[in-house]
């Protein structure tokens, strides 16, 4: 699951790179803070041996709230955010 949770994480860089338009600071400081916290994520589960949840509460319901944000003033970069509240909330984060 963290292959594709890597993968949409790409996905969604790519489309904030060709994205049309000016995106506003406020949801580039929260798209910079969850791809921080996810990235903490996996580097944690990358290296966790002795099988210890990560603590994650949150990021999938955070990654909705951002969603809806875009939905509204960047409707293109929104299915990519949804992909990847869906993955954290399959991997129950």
């Amino acid at each position: 699951m963290d292959n594709n949770l890597k993968a949409s994480l790409k996905t969604l860089h790519a489309k904030l790179a060709t994205s049309p338009g000016p995106i506003d600071e406020e949801l580039q400081d929260l798209l910079l803070q969850l791809d921080g916290d996810i990235r903490q994520l996996l580097e944690q589960r990358a290296s966790d041996d002795d099988g210890e949840d990560t603590t994650t509460y949150g990021l999938a319901e955070r990654t909705q709230e951002i969603s809806a944000k875009f939905a509204v003033k960047h409707p293109t970069l929104e299915p990519a955010l949804r992909e990847l509240g869906s993955i954290l909330a399959n991997m129950g984060i």
